[in-house]
């Protein structure tokens, strides 16, 4: 599986983006899918995570209510939708596809190469 974000970019604090993570390869559906992020200096950490079918997602704290994911199957696509976003989001984000996703550790899956989110205040 080979995964490829996009959509990051340089937004004012308060604004909104869509990520996309899309991955190739027929397995797609057979992974649960997540969202980490990493900024300078800091530790990659986890920010939200869907299981292989769907659902509600699991969220870190720091974006509940705020960022939501979702993913479509059949466009082997996953997507994070940021809103209200703050400087203290900036940070590189990298999606991740592995058999199962939690929040308290770095799974060992397939990575992306990460995007880049930079919010101005």
């Amino acid at each position: 599986v080979q995964l490829v974000e996009s959509g990051g970019g340089l937004v004012q604090a308060g604004g909104s983006l869509r990520l996309s993570c899309t991955a190739s390869g027929p397995t797609f559906s057979n992974y649960a899918m997540g969202w980490f992020r990493q900024a300078p200096g800091k530790e990659r950490e986890f920010v939200a995570a869907i299981n292989w079918g769907g659902g509600s997602g699991v969220y870190a704290d720091s974006v509940k209510g705020r960022f939501t994911v979702s993913r479509d199957n059949a466009k082997n696509t996953m997507y994070l939708q940021m809103n209200n976003l703050s400087p203290e989001d900036t940070a590189v984000y990298y999606c991740v596809a592995d058999w199962h996703i939690a929040p308290d550790r770095i799974p060992d899956g397939y990575w992306g190469q990460g995007t880049q989110v930079t919010v101005s205040s």
